[in-house]
């Protein structure tokens, strides 16, 4: 069997996370007669069925779950080398580092700070993105290292080093009675009828259960709390977005949070073994 293509590999990545031929066809730009086709020979080289097609549309087998995990990472490796090899070739190559938007604005300052001090160092460019975005940055190589959180971040496949570990504060609208409290619990935020804890999507992309309103921006999330929809639990760094309306309140029983700076491993230059050995000095400082 000859090797697949990539052609191949985004042609059933478009299918399978559209799970319909004809708005996979519009994603690509292509007509659907020709990508039903490839799917076809796609399955008949590989010698499995991928797809269920029947007329309310189109579902993944077990096998075709299984080619779409590894036809992503396939892609994002392919999409990765191509944008770290233009780098490389760049006489004014820059640093690309990803960080959550509002998150750990202190650390990544002083960070910044600590690798510019650095002789030589590379100038950074700072890649602000969404809730869970930085996994994906990294593996498909828009960035070369990202600023993440343990538990809440994915940092499987990537090296990491840690870089502080805090506590955890809830953000309550000013005016609610949970906001004079010096000082909740887990169960304290979780029993509160009128601000249901706003629901984050998981690394899967779906959303747990529960009464909260979901959202996947820290725009959303700071408007929600400042009208007294919901409250939250982030990490007591993260509080620099709040907004006048709000109110931090430390959670004394919930889980730490750990700061890591985290890198691919294929992806590990000098310009990343730089920033890396600059973020020595800082550790002490930062616990």
């Amino acid at each position: 069997m000859n090797d697949l293509e990539t052609r191949e590999l985004r042609y059933f990545v478009a299918v399978a996370e559209e799970l319909h031929f004809g708005r996979a066809a519009d994603r690509l730009g292509i007509a659907q007669p020709p990508l039903s086709r490839a799917i076809r020979r796609l399955e008949q080289r590989l010698g499995v069925q991928l797809l269920v097609r029947d007329r309310r549309g189109v579902a993944l087998t077990d096998t075709g779950r299984v080619l779409l995990r590894e036809a992503a990472a396939a892609l994002d490796a392919v999409a990765a080398a191509a944008r770290r090899t233009r780098r490389a070739a760049d006489p004014k190559q820059s640093l690309v580092l990803a960080s959550k938007a509002g998150a750990s604005h202190e650390l990544l300052r002083r960070l910044l700070d600590a690798f510019a001090s650095e002789p030589g160092a590379a100038p950074v460019e700072v890649l602000l993105c969404e809730v869970g975005e930085q996994a994906r940055l990294l593996r498909d190589g828009r960035a070369d290292v990202a600023l993440m959180h343990r538990p809440f971040d994915d940092l499987a496949g990537f090296d990491t080093e840690d870089l502080c570990t805090e506590g955890q504060v809830a953000i309550i609208p000013s005016g609610h009675p949970l906001a004079s409290r010096d000082q909740l619990t887990l169960a304290d935020v979780r029993d509160v009828p009128d601000l249901p804890i706003a629901r984050w999507p998981r690394l899967d992309g779906s959303y747990p259960d529960g009464p909260g309103p979901e959202v996947h921006t820290q725009s959303q999330l700071a408007q929600l709390v400042a009208l007294g929809k919901t409250l939250l639990v982030i990490p007591a760094s993260s509080r620099a977005w709040q907004w006048p309306e709000h109110v931090a309140v430390p959670v004394v029983d919930a889980p730490k949070v750990t700061s890591v700076i985290a890198w691919p491993p294929k992806g590990h230059s000098m310009a990343v073994a730089s920033l890396v050995r600059s973020t020595a000095d800082l550790r002490g400082e930062l616990v």
